[in-house]
């Protein structure tokens, strides 16, 4: 029996790959503009990190991380999500003595042992993007402009929801509030009973339908904000509506994990079916001095890129093919070892080039350059080696011309390339 992957873990197969490297150079072109730079970071971490950082009652500590012992008896995970590795970096290598103000972005896969489902696997691949050393509204505003300017560049549509956590200020009045509304629901599933045990505001983020048509009654936390939360807020909308950036306020976001304070945000479509989130992210003021670093603030979103490419693949547009500048057909052995040859010097000037290695002929080549989608063929055989010269074809208007081979094929080589540049 054949060995199969893993369930959960996909293959991106050739026709695949060219939407995912179209998602990543939109992202990087667009991510660069705003003065990110990449950061790569390893896929494995202690476990601890994200403990500290996630929170040890979250859903993804508890039930989803991918986390084993390696032989010398240390608790490694796999990178559930890329705020804390990128912070962990951050703080390792000192970035923050070297630049202020640091916008750091990383491309990659993520580990999360969970129910596979469409646009959720179990190895999954985020754009994740950091800034941080400033607590400014304009950077928050600024962030879901970039965001929403990925979709935007990528041809997507998708709606902004925003809300504000507060502080460690304002959060206990708000927690207090919510303790006492839940008190008085006496059908809770068990995951929020547990929650309102340890951190009261995960239980908004329940999945359950029953609950959450009890918490569409819960008390706000916009109206428990303290007076610099509450300014904090204003300037970010204030932020957006100068960007021209739609948005609506939820009250009841949350978020998953634990280290978010004040903005949250999330980019939701409905082009998958049900509400889908593509993008989400938010504030951690508290995360970097948490975790060891300097007391700087921070604030982050994740775009999840298997839902980007299901969305480009429901739009059904699709993507243009690669073309290929040029395809040699040589017929009979002389004619292949030259065009052997002429097909590595071209390739070192830079075009892409293709040949039939299976002696086929000249009808089955051609198809195959046809196939191919190549702007050129170059025809090679017998009578055009004794000529001194080969015919090159436009495959889109059918004309062709002579062409010299000439004696040197670095000479001709870069003739060529002039002809096809032109």
């Amino acid at each position: 029996m054949a060995v199969k992957a893993l369930k959960g873990f996909k293959d991106i197969v050739p026709g695949e790959v060219e939407t995912w490297q179209f998602i990543e150079a939109t992202a990087r072109d667009i991510l660069h503009r705003f003065g990110c730079s990449e950061i790569k970071v390893p896929i494995l971490e202690k476990t601890k990190l994200f403990k500290r950082s996630i929170g040890e009652t979250t859903d993804i500590v508890e039930k989803e991380m991918y986390t084993f012992s390696d032989r010398n008896g240390s608790s490694l995970t796999m990178r559930p999500e890329g705020t804390a590795p990128v912070l962990r970096a951050y703080i390792e290598n000192g970035l923050h003595a070297a630049k202020p103000i640091q916008k750091l972005y990383t491309i990659g896969p993520m580990f999360r042992h969970e129910r596979p489902q469409k646009g959720r696997l179990r190895q999954f691949h985020q754009i994740s993007v950091e800034v941080l050393g400033t607590d400014l509204p304009r950077v928050d505003a600024e962030l879901m402009a970039m965001a929403a300017l990925i979709l935007q560049e990528l041809g997507l549509s998708a709606s902004l929801e925003i809300n504000s956590l507060g502080c460690p200020s304002c959060r206990p009045d708000f927690n207090k509030a919510l303790l006492d509304f839940i008190g008085t629901i006496d059908d809770l599933c068990d995951d929020c009973l547990r929650r309102r045990q340890t951190n009261p505001l995960r239980v908004l983020d329940c999945k359950s339908a029953n609950c959450q048509a009890h918490y569409r009654n819960a008390p706000s936390i916009l109206d428990h904000l303290c007076p610099a939360c509450a300014d904090h807020f204003s300037a970010v909308k204030k932020g957006l509506d100068l960007l021209a950036v739609p948005y609506a306020v939820n009250p009841f976001m949350v978020r998953g994990l634990d280290y978010y304070t004040r903005t949250t945000f999330e980019l939701l479509t409905t082009d998958l079916g049900a509400q889908s989130t593509v993008g989400a992210g938010g504030r951690y003021d508290g995360l970097v001095a948490q975790l060891g670093g300097p007391a700087v603030p921070g604030i982050g979103f994740a775009m999840g890129m298997e839902r980007l490419a299901l969305l480009l693949e429901e739009q059904g547009d699709g993507l243009p093919e690669p073309e290929l500048d040029l395809f040699i057909a040589a017929i009979g052995p002389p004619a292949q070892d030259e065009a052997f040859r002429m097909s590595h010097a071209l390739r070192s000037l830079g075009l892409s080039v293709a040949m039939d290695h299976q002696d086929r002929s000249l009808k089955n080549q051609m198809k195959q350059a046809g196939r191919a989608q190549a702007r050129f063929t170059l025809i090679l055989g017998d009578a055009e080696l004794e000529k001194g010269e080969a015919i090159l074809r436009n495959m889109a208007s059918h004309d062709q011309i002579a062409v010299a081979l000439g004696g040197e094929l670095s000479a001709w080589s870069l003739a060529l390339a002039d002809k096809l540049f032109d």
